[in-house]
């Protein structure tokens, strides 16, 4: 972790901040404790923020005491204290700004996967998330959250996050490098589906590989022809189709009628209750749907291919994994970086100050955040 100097926090915090320790230090330190909290529910993720506190105390030759009042990945209610933060104020004051963006997003992003992962127990997540990150520190953000989120679900029976696509990140999930095999540009380059998986092959015979087979609009065909041409990887469970068709058309050999046709053989509760515009267009609609995943299943298993995985991507946020489990689409894995929180105002972390000096004290209508013990000191007083 790099540690930033004092001038660099300076020139990056609110500058409030930099004036309120400048008067502190003239006029007498005081030892103060913050109460940080988010204004949503959310998983508590906060090992960044709170690494980072730990290096700035240890650089400004101080202590800070953090007192977690719920433990990585566990669920947090809007305005309950996420952590108690206490020591000096004259060291603490200039922070505020930046371990707050490095805990607000992070929670709500592990929430968010948290979410993903309950709604499809059955089926792998790898984070995706790195294309749609603004630089590095956002990168290692996302990737933590996620890695948080899905230790969350796995602990209530999902699969839950099982790696993601960088190597930078990949720490996080118990993992040296990422994931992923090729991209559209490859097939591109290769002219053909079949081509770009024989050169990933030949590059790399040792991993198992995934074919992307939108690229042509021939999702079904393509499959079918690179499971064709590598059936020991096929049989041996090695291979996996990845489906990534963009929303501006159906899968191969799909329209509204067949879509439809589709999940009444697989799921047909599923069509039949009230649906909204969007839960529709999971189920029945353009790009990767809930019938599209069913489609792909039912060519791989009538060809004899019933040990090749359907890896899904495209708009995988917990309302798509919601429908996608009511018509129990059978997904193996999940692409995704929709995990990202998708209204930012809600990762505004905020943190208030409850005690001074060992004195409660908290500005009118935040006594919800004082401690039991300082809320009845405070009444007592």
């Amino acid at each position: 972790m790099t540690v930033d100097s004092d001038a660099q926090i300076g020139a990056r915090t609110d500058s409030y901040f930099n004036r309120t320790r400048a008067i502190v230090e003239k006029f007498g330190d005081a030892r103060v404790t913050y109460a940080v909290f988010l204004r949503r529910p959310v998983i508590s993720a906060p090992s960044i923020a709170a690494d980072w506190l730990r290096a700035i105390a240890t650089r400004r030759n101080t202590a800070f005491e953090i007192e977690l009042e719920h433990k990585e990945g566990e669920w947090v209610g809007a305005g309950d204290p996420l952590l108690y933060l206490t020591g000096s104020f004259a060291k603490l004051a200039d922070l505020e700004t930046l371990y707050l963006q490095k805990l607000g997003a992070a929670c709500v992003a592990a929430h968010n996967a948290y979410q993903m992962c309950l709604e499809l127990p059955q089926a792998a997540f790898l984070a995706m998330d790195a294309r749609h990150c603004a630089g590095a520190e956002m990168q290692d953000m996302m990737a933590y959250a996620a890695s948080v989120g899905g230790r969350a679900a796995q602990q209530e029976g999902a699969k839950g996050f099982v790696g993601n696509a960088t190597d930078a990140t990949a720490h996080w999930f118990g993992a040296n490098a990422g994931r992923g095999t090729m991209p559209h540009a490859l097939i591109g380059y290769a002219g053909s589906t079949v081509r770009a998986a024989e050169m990933f092959h030949a590059t790399f015979p040792d991993e198992a590989l995934t074919v992307l087979v939108d690229y042509f609009g021939r999702e079904v065909t393509d499959a079918l022809e690179v499971c064709a041409r590598f059936p020991e990887l096929a049989a041996a469970g090695r291979m996996a189709v990845r489906l990534d068709t963009h929303g501006g058309r159906f899968l191969e050999g799909l329209d509204p009628a067949e879509s439809y046709a589709v999940l009444e053989r697989h799921a047909p509760v599923a069509v039949r209750r009230y649906r909204s515009e969007t839960e529709l267009r999971h189920l029945v609609g353009t790009g990767v749907s809930a019938a599209a995943v069913w489609r792909m299943r039912e060519a791989l298993d009538s060809a004899g291919y019933p040990r090749v995985r359907i890896v899904a991507s495209s708009g995988f946020g917990v309302g798509k994994c919601r429908v996608m489990a009511e018509a129990k689409a059978p997904i193996d894995i999940v692409g995704t970086g929709s995990f990202l929180p998708e209204s930012w105002s809600e990762t505004y972390a905020t943190a208030d100050i409850v005690s001074y000096d060992g004195v409660p004290r908290v500005k009118l209508g935040r006594e919800f955040l004082l401690r039991h013990a300082e809320a009845r000191a405070q009444r007592d007083t």
